[in-house]
C-alpha cells in the first residue's frame, strides 16, 4: 500500500508513521524540513512545499496514493487547495479533524459521531475544523472526492505531559510546578468534569487499521481511549509518576479564562465540560482495535523520557508568572469574603 503523509513527524503523526513502517506501508512523508531522526529510515522523504502550487503539480504529475492523510490542514482554505491537487490522485483523503467540532456541552453525557457540531464563537481552532469537514463532505457529496474523516482528542506521547491548564510548548512546566510545591490550577470549579486521554501509540493504531477500507469513505471517526478519569484523578497519577504530591488548586473556567485569556477557547470549547466517547464505530470498522496503554504506564513513560532528556526540561516562567499571579488574586479574594 502506498501512502502519502503531508507532516508526519508531529507528536501525533509521528507515532502513525512509525506503525505504519513496521507494518509495511510504503510510506512517504511530504516535509519542508530535512529528516527527523525520529523518522524511520524505510519512510521516503519528499521535500517540498505543499503551498507551492507548481512545485506539487510537477510532484503529483504521475503519481497516485492509495492513501493520503494531512495531518497540517487547519483550515477551509487548506482544503480547497488539496481537493485540488488530489481529485483522481487517491483512494483515500483523511482529514485530521477534533473531536472539539463536536456540541460542547453535549446535550448527551456520552458523544459518538452523530454529534452535531456546535461552533464555538471563542476558538477559532474548533471553527475552522468543523467547516472544513463541511467543505469535504459537499465535495464527497457532489463529485465523489474519497474522503475519511478522523477526530482525534485529547492525545499525548513521550515528548509531551498533558494537563488542561498547562503549557503546550514547555511541557516539564508542570512537573516543576509540582516539585517547587507550587499550586496546580484545575478547571471545572471542583476538578470533578471528565475527560479522555489517549495516547499517541493507540491513536495510531486505530488510524492506521483505516488505511485502505474503502467502506470508510465518507464516514468520520474519533479514534480515543475508553479511559475515563477527572482531572483530580489524572493531577494525582501525575503526581505519582513525579514522586510529589501536587496541590490542587480548583478554578471555574471563566476565572481561569480572565487571568489567562489563551486558555478560553480550549477550556470553554473542550475542556471545561465532561467527555465521555463511545468508540463503538472504530470498533466496528477496525475490529482489532483497542487503546491498551492506560494513563499510569504512559505518563511515567513521558516523565522518564524527560528525565532522560535533560535539555527538554524547560520551563514557560511567563505562564508561571501569569499562574502564581492567578492564584495569589484568587486566594486573596477568596480569603476576603471568609
Amino acid at each position: 500500500m502506498k501512502v502519502l503523509f503531508i507532516g508526519g513527524t508531529g507528536l501525533i503523526s509521528s507515532a502513525a508513521t512509525k506503525l505504519a513502517v513496521e507494518q509495511g506501508i510504503d510510506l512517504y512523508l511530504l516535509t519542508r524540513g530535512k529528516r527527523d531522526a525520529s523518522v524511520p529510515k524505510k519512510a521516503t522523504m519528499i521535500h517540498v512545499d505543499i503551498n507551492n502550487r507548481e512545485e506539487m503539480k510537477a510532484l503529483l504529475k504521475d503519481k497516485h496514493f492509495d492513501v493520503v492523510v494531512n495531518w497540517i490542514n487547519f483550515s477551509p482554505k487548506d482544503i480547497e487547495r488539496d481537493i485540488a491537487y488530489f481529485s483522481r490522485k487517491t483512494n483515500q483523503y483523511i482529514f485530521i479533524s477534533t473531536v472539539a467540532t463536536y456540541q460542547s456541552p453535549p446535550a448527551f453525557y456520552k458523544l459518538d459521531e452523530s454529534t452535531p457540531p456546535q461552533n464555538n464563537p471563542v476558538w477559532d481552532y474548533a471553527i475552522n475544523k468543523i467547516a472544513s469537514e463541511e467543505r469535504l463532505m459537499k465535495e464527497y457529496r457532489d463529485h465523489s472526492f474519497p474522503i475519511t474523516i478522523v477526530r482525534p482528542s485529547h492525545t499525548y506521547g513521550d515528548t509531551t505531559i498533558p494537563f488542561a491548564v498547562s503549557s503546550g510548548a514547555h511541557p516539564w512546566t508542570l512537573v516543576d510546578r509540582i516539585e517547587k510545591g507550587k499550586k496546580i490550577i484545575v478547571p471545572g470549579g471542583d476538578g470533578t468534569s471528565l475527560w479522555t486521554i489517549t495516547h499517541n501509540s493507540d491513536f495510531a493504531k486505530g488510524l492506521v487499521g483505516l488505511f485502505g477500507n474503502m467502506q470508510t469513505i465518507g464516514h468520520a471517526f474519533h479514534i480515543t481511549s475508553d479511559e475515563v478519569k477527572t482531572w483530580n484523578q489524572y493531577l494525582d497519577v501525575i503526581g505519582d509518576a513525579v514522586g510529589v504530591e501536587p496541590k490542587p488548586i480548583h478554578m471555574t473556567t471563566e476565572c481561569i479564562s480572565l487571568f489567562m485569556p489563551a486558555f478560553k477557547g480550549p477550556l470553554y470549547g473542550d475542556a471545561s465540560n465532561s467527555f465521555v466517547v463511545d468508540n463503538h464505530k472504530i470498533k466496528t470498522f477496525v475490529p482489532t482495535y483497542m487503546a491498551t496503554t492506560n494513563f499510569e504506564t504512559g505518563i511515567r513513560q513521558s516523565i522518564n523520557y524527560f528525565r532522560n532528556n535533560p535539555e527538554l526540561q524547560t520551563v514557560d516562567e511567563q505562564l508561571n508568572e501569569k499562574m502564581d499571579f492567578a492564584i495569589d488574586s484568587y486566594e486573596t479574594f477568596l480569603a476576603s469574603i471568609k
